[in-house]
């Protein structure tokens, strides 16, 4: 079986959703991060390439997210400023309680515990939101539930200068993650 095939009984429409702030890594890290699993046969999904003209976003995203193997959610200093990626954020977590959903955390360029304790530009960002969203207290809960929920999560934290091994380490480990599922896929069928 090819790195990154799917075996027929899975559902999923992708192997990775790739969730980032553009601003901060679509044409760094997070670019190369898709390119080297594209080029590596992992169907990756990221918003700038699947999604049709004219498509609404938020459903065609929520879509994406239910249909994928495994969330990197890569966690940048401008992430949090963002109320897309944070509804993201929170329908992947949701996803990952019900057991539907690997998500791989990457910390780039942030302290896991300032996303976690809402500090630095996370605390600043949500400031901002809280005066944005105050008519909705309950999205904001969300938010700051699911900003919790990804710092307690086993991830990478990324050290400036080391893109390049960071990229290796979670394509390998996504390889490692969709051979073995497809291998005992495929194992137990025929037991």
């Amino acid at each position: 079986m090819a790195w990154g095939s799917r075996s027929s009984s899975s559902s999923s429409n992708y192997d990775v959703f790739l969730s980032f702030r553009g601003e901060d890594t679509r044409s760094a890290f997070t670019g190369h991060l898709y390119n080297t699993l594209q080029s590596k046969g992992i169907h990756t999904f990221i918003d700038d390439e699947k999604l049709q003209r004219g498509e609404q976003i938020t459903p065609a995203l929520m879509k994406a997210i239910e249909d994928s193997r495994v969330a990197i959610t890569v966690l940048s200093e401008h992430y949090a400023s963002s109320s897309f990626c944070l509804d993201e954020l929170a329908t992947i977590l949701h996803c990952d309680q019900r057991k539907r959903l690997l998500v791989i955390p990457v910390f780039y360029k942030v302290d896991p515990s300032d996303v976690r304790h809402q500090k630095g530009s996370y605390g600043e960002a949500l400031a901002k939101l809280e005066r944005r969203f105050q008519h909705d207290p309950e999205k904001l809960q969300n938010w700051k539930m699911a900003l919790q929920r990804v710092a307690d999560l086993s991830g990478y934290h990324f050290k400036e200068g080391y893109d390049t091994i960071l990229i290796f380490l979670l394509y390998s480990f996504c390889w490692i993650i969709f051979y073995l599922s497809d291998y005992l896929t495929l194992n137990l069928k025929g037991k």
